[in-house]
């Protein structure tokens, strides 16, 4: 076995849990880390736990996982570990399908603790291997709380085989993890669980596949978190030993790992229990000897790999908040498509009712015969002061057909209703759809209004109309007229009122309204003006016109509500974004004041 790297171990600063941090004038005294670290850990735990990236956006599914692997890091690992820096050091042994992983672990500890075989994947759940004075530490389940321990072999992924090797040196722990690149989902997401529960990794890779994409990815992540590293180049060919080496070297130093210590394995035999030769691991079973003889050289690892963990969750957690974020603007973003569309639905109820267009057909001509004829409507312009006694007279003669009136109206302005909220859902539904957060929230039902919209529409119109005879009969109680005529004046002047509102705001017949209604809207004007005169006509159809679009902006609302309750139950809480940067930056604070980095070595300090 060739060792690339100088294996002497150097003593390492004191453990972590005697430090303090320096007390700036003002500040609170700065504590321990192993008191204000997890207390701020925790808090970040809780934000992570509740962030929620449900739109379906690109960063959405990247969210979500970088959420999920900080949980398990920080219940794996981080808070474990810091609640008790002096447990024994995990070394977790990982890398690709086939590396010998196994065989490996099995002759460190000089027993067969780990199943090796030509049958990928091997390693289907974990195993963990210690030394017996050290088995109460991972049997308690502090550390990857998540899996189960088992005395036995199993295949569930979620179990963690724990074995005792009086071999191992006290203080110092293997896990041989799956394979990083299994072809089960499920291994290779517990590989990588694993990885990131670990004070020091000892990377496995071969001669054949150390060039391998997969691994490569594994260990910038592990360099990014600060991770401490080590090689092994396994079944290494003799005449091949130091090309290969220097190769892999170089490929270290590229991605910044220079200064991690890399064994080379040659090809060799196995026992009949399938173990190493002794001669072959012994300078990396000495370097292990060495770490775990030495408290310093241990604590220097688990507080650079500490810290380094700790260090990444600031600008980690920032990625989530903006993801957050992003998942509020899109939200807005929906809801306003939404909203345009109803806003469009409104706007054009309101022209309906000032651009004469609802006085045409079936209306005009109810209210031609509600009124009476043209001379009628002359006499009305012409002898205005003798008005109410005409139309007593008329009435009296001839009753109007109001009921025809009231239904044509209902009618028309049913029909708008239903053009307009169809238009709206339909417009709103397209905008969704060019949306890939908004098409993952449509049902094709939403293409149209509520199966009940006409019910609904017909039922504001009816009692639109009812609120229309209680403004005339509450404005018009004073009147004589009323007075005199009773129910009918009530019901024929709140007719009038309403085809006034149907004329324009201001009941000021515009050149179209004129043309459509033959002159009926100026009648209309006289005939109200001789009641209540010009500015009370003015007030009422006013009243009755915003009272109407009032009715109609509930109605639109409740259409649109079929879409926003669906964003709703997609939005985030507002502050998920405020919430998960607060958290990380007291993370970063107590990281700072526990001096865990202050005298952490570089990885050519630590144990060679």
């Amino acid at each position: 076995m060739t060792t690339h790297g100088d294996p002497a171990t150097q003593s390492a600063a004191p453990a972590v849990a005697a430090r303090t941090g320096s007390t700036d004038a003002g500040e609170a005294p700065a504590t321990t880390g192993d008191e204000t670290l997890p207390a701020a850990l925790t808090g970040l735990r809780a934000a992570i736990g509740t962030a929620r990236f449900p739109l379906a956006l690109p960063s959405a599914e990247a969210a979500t996982r970088v959420g999920r692997a900080l949980t398990d890091q920080l219940d794996d690992y981080l808070l474990p570990r810091l609640r008790r820096l002096d447990a024994p050091l995990l070394v977790v042994v990982g890398g690709s399908t086939g590396a010998g992983k196994s065989t490996l672990v099995n002759s460190l500890v000089k027993a067969r603790v780990s199943a090796a075989g030509v049958l990928r994947p091997t390693t289907r759940s974990p195993v963990l291997v210690c030394n017996p004075a050290d088995s109460s530490w991972f049997r308690q389940g502090e550390l990857l709380p998540g899996l189960i321990r088992t005395g036995a072999p199993s295949e569930d992924p979620r179990t963690l085989h724990l074995v005792t090797a009086p071999a191992l040196p006290p203080g110092l722990a293997f896990l041989d993890a799956p394979d990083i690149d299994s072809v089960v989902d499920a291994n290779r997401a517990l590989a990588g669980q694993l990885l990131a529960a670990a004070d020091l990794w000892l990377f496995v890779t071969t001669a054949a596949r150390y060039a391998d994409a997969v691994p490569w990815d594994l260990l910038r992540t592990a360099q990014a978190r600060g991770t401490v590293i080590a090689m092994v180049l396994d079944r290494v060919p003799p005449e091949a030993g130091d090309e290969v080496a220097a190769h892999l070297s170089e490929m270290l130093a590229d991605q910044g790992l220079g200064s991690a210590p890399l064994f080379v394995l040659p090809e060799t035999w196995v026992d009949g229990q399938g173990l190493l030769p002794e001669q072959v691991t012994a300078p990396l079973a000495d370097w292990f000897a060495r770490l775990a003889a030495d408290a310093d050289a241990r604590a220097a690892v688990v507080r650079q790999t500490l810290d380094g963990a700790l260090a990444t969750l600031h600008p980690t957690v920032d990625g989530l908040a903006e993801a957050a974020e992003e998942q509020l603007a899109t939200a807005d973003a929906l809801d306003e498509r939404v909203a345009a569309a109803y806003r469009n639905a409104h706007r054009t109820v309101e022209q309906g009712l000032s651009d004469g267009r609802l006085l045409r057909g079936e209306v005009l001509a109810r209210w031609q015969e509600f009124v009476g004829t043209g001379e009628l409507f002359r006499t009305l312009e012409a002898r205005i002061g003798r008005l109410r006694d005409r139309i007593v007279a008329a009435v009296t003669g001839r009753p109007a057909p109001a009921a025809e009136l009231r239904v044509a109206i209902e009618s028309q302005l049913v029909t708008l209703l239903r053009g307009v909220t169809s238009d709206a859902a339909e417009t709103a539904h397209t905008a969704w759809r060019a949306h890939p957060a908004g098409a993952a929230l449509l049902d094709p039902e939403l293409a149209h209004p509520s199966p009940d919209l006409p019910e609904r529409a017909e039922r504001l119109v009816r009692e639109w109309q009812r609120g229309v005879l209680e403004l005339v009969r509450a404005e018009g109680g004073d009147k004589r007229f009323v007075a005199r005529t009773a129910a009918y004046a009530v019901n024929a002047t709140g007719l009038a009122v309403m085809i006034a509102v149907f004329a324009s705001t201001a009941f000021i017949p515009t050149g179209l309204e004129v043309a459509t209604g033959a002159g009926t809207t100026v009648a209309g004007q006289a005939v109200l003006q001789a009641i209540f005169g010009d500015q009370a006509v003015r007030t009422l159809a006013n009243k009755a016109r915003t009272d109407l679009l009032a009715r109609v902006r509930t109605l639109l609302d409740e259409e649109a509500a079929r879409y926003l309750t669906r964003t709703a139950a997609a939005r985030p809480a507002p502050e998920t974004a405020e919430t998960l940067r607060r958290a990380a930056e007291r993370v970063e604070l107590a990281r700072r004041r526990s001096g865990l980095a202050a005298d952490a070595p570089a990885e050519e300090d630590g144990p060679r």
